[in-house]
């Protein structure tokens, strides 16, 4: 006979999310830059489990195919197995399910696919107790503030678990009870599975309710206990856009502590918004409004002034990115200024000490060390040397309609106001533009760059002279 191995997580995401009034899967859903699924993936990917079995039922092969295209980026190692509920008929049914995977494993944990607020260390907890007191089955329950609409858990004279008693079953005193069921349990797997076995459907839509396998182990004279996790927002289930937006500000919330306790600045830290994965250095200062997404890292010393977004990028120390600046997956060196109310688009590189200002958008271009676009310019398929200037209103004309063409300013070129490159072409070292030129030809280095005609006066003879 083969061994069993000890732990495998159950996570049950099979439901139809009605309630989110969307054609997208409920565990799809996003919330601070990832879907809801992928928060409890990463807890139960926490306790090393042997495996993570993901229940799922609508929109299966959906959620199924998300899961195994990002699962490796997520971090998850464990083997996943997915399990098709095809009986959308209740939490036990949706376990039953997955009968032929727990049979191989001496524990079960099972998990709510909705709850992204879960936290790695109350499971890590939850599992310490159910072994210290050799659980037949333990309950994560939680205290709230208001538990209407929750099953209560009642115990004991000495505080043992009694049973779980829904609110439509709840008399007066029962209904004072703030202790609630949070649809989370660690089971001992062969009493799970002798329990499921005895389960009958109940209620208008005789569905198999998860919760009667507590009484029913209990029944066997075997121990179920109640763990019960300090803070009440972790087993908070998104069922609605509102619960999700819910969710987010909790999320943004403990992001942001994490990275106060990490020695980051925010002035105002309940209006930032910082996606979990991204990275900040110590003494960088954030300001209200500001957007910080994705696989984002910045370093020591910034200030990230109100209204900027920042997604995948790379920001090293001592950058400023002034009022309004958008950011999207470009790289930019230390002490670099940028903004107020400037955009750098993919693949944009600003090398140390470069500046751009308001108004100038930088697209797949290289702004070399010291360089400077300050003013109402766009800079677009653009390689660019070090301590150059670029005067106000100056474009790179990368587009012919049909294709892109590259445009070469080496070192220390100046460029008057109002120029025009029409790319391809290259201004080599030392040049200078005229303002308002139209540059078609390559400029020779240490070359003055003029293309514009010849200013010519004449008399207006349709205004009449004061006599």
């Amino acid at each position: 006979m083969v061994a069993k191995k000890e732990l495998c997580v159950l996570v049950l995401a099979a439901g139809k999310g009605t309630r989110m009034k969307s054609p997208l899967p409920k565990p799809l859903h996003a919330v601070c830059g990832f879907p809801l699924i992928y928060y409890i993936l990463k807890a139960a990917q926490a306790l090393k489990p042997a495996a993570i079995g993901v229940v799922v039922g609508h929109q299966a092969d959906q959620v199924m195919q998300h899961i195994k295209d990002n699962m490796s980026s997520w971090g998850i190692t464990a083997p996943v197995v997915f399990v098709e509920q095809k009986e959308l008929t209740g939490s036990g049914s949706a376990v039953k399910a997955a009968l032929p995977l727990l049979q191989k494993f001496e524990n079960v944990l099972i998990l709510n696919g909705d709850v992204p607020l879960l936290r790695a260390d109350t499971l890590q907890q939850m599992c310490r107790v159910f072994e210290t007191q050799d659980s037949g089955a333990i309950v994560l329950g939680v205290n709230v503030p208001n538990p209407f609409g929750y099953g209560r858990i009642v115990r004991g004279a000495q505080g043992e678990f009694e049973t779980i008693v829904e609110q439509a079953d709840a008399d007066e005193e029962t209904q004072k009870i703030t202790e609630i069921n949070s649809g989370m349990y660690l089971f001992k797997s062969g009493l799970l599975q002798t329990a499921l076995s005895q389960l009958t459907p109940q209620g208008p839509k005789n569905e198999y309710y998860l919760t009667d396998t507590l009484s029913l182990i209990k029944q066997m004279t075997q121990p179920v206990h109640v763990f019960t996790a300090p803070d009440f927002t972790e087993v908070l289930g998104v069922n609605s856009k509102a619960q999700l937006a819910e969710a987010g500000q909790i999320l943004y919330a403990r992001k942001a502590a994490q990275l106060m306790e990490d020695g980051v600045t925010i002035v105002n830290p309940h209006d930032v918004y910082i996606d979990e994965q991204v990275q900040i250095g110590t003494d960088t200062v954030i300001y209200p409004g500001t957007y910080i997404i994705g696989k984002t890292t910045i370093g020591k010393n910034c200030v990230i002034e109100g209204g900027c977004y920042v997604c995948n990028s790379i920001v090293a120390d001592n950058v400023t990115l002034k009022m309004g600046t958008y950011v999207e997956e470009s790289v930019i060196d230390e002490t670099c200024q940028i903004g107020p109310y400037a955009h750098l688009r993919p693949k944009s590189v600003l090398k140390k000490g470069a500046k751009v200002g308001n108004f100038s958008e930088i697209k797949k271009s290289v702004i070399g060390e010291g360089s400077k676009v300050n003013h109402l310019s766009y800079i677009g398929d653009t390689q660019m040397g070090a301590g150059v200037n670029v005067g106000a209103g100056t474009i790179t004309c990368n587009y012919d309609g049909k294709d892109k063409h590259q445009t070469i300013i080496e070192d220390h070129v100046f460029v008057g106001s109002n120029v025009n490159f029409v790319a391809p072409v290259t201004v080599h070292e030392y040049a200078k533009i005229g303002a308002g030129s139209t540059i078609t030809k390559e400029i020779p280095a240490q070359s003055l760059g003029i293309a514009r005609s010849r200013q010519v006066v004449l008399e207006n003879k349709g205004v009449k002279k004061n006599d």
